[in-house]
């Protein structure tokens, strides 16, 4: 890691939908993806998070968590929380992990405003088939 440059500048979108500590992780994968972080660079310490986006340290110690449940990154007691790249297929394996529960949540609010199963799998089909023609 360049000592010229943080190895990341996190975000955080208030109005999105995604739990915060899923923004960080994404923003972590994203990165690591792009190219952006690379193996050794070291990720800004839980303070730091703290401080530039005013959030709760916990929430960050999640994110961090998370990363290393994906074999992204690994914590080295007293030096901070360092990209290791070792998760062969780990950003993918998120991603799928991700989506599922993104659409768990969208299943959920459609049963608690009364729609039914064979709506949601119609609207489903209608999504897909829309989205299809886009790319197309």
């Amino acid at each position: 890691m360049s000592d010229q440059r943080p190895s990341i500048v996190f975000r955080l979108d208030t109005r999105s939908d995604r739990a915060p500590f899923r923004q960080l992780v994404d923003q972590v994968v994203n990165a690591f993806e792009r190219g952006q972080l690379q193996v050794g660079d070291q990720l800004p310490s839980v303070r730091v998070v703290v401080r530039q986006i005013t959030i709760n340290p916990n929430t960050v110690h999640r994110a961090y968590r998370e990363l290393e449940h994906l074999g992204l990154v690994e914590g080295r007691l007293g030096l901070g929380t360092f990209v290791i790249g070792s998760g062969e297929g780990a950003p993918r394996d998120y991603r799928a992990q991700s989506w599922r529960d993104a659409l768990r949540e969208s299943v959920a609010l459609a049963r608690s405003s009364g729609v039914g199963d064979d709506e949601i799998v119609e609207s489903m089909r209608g999504l897909l088939a829309s989205d299809a023609e886009a790319h197309s």
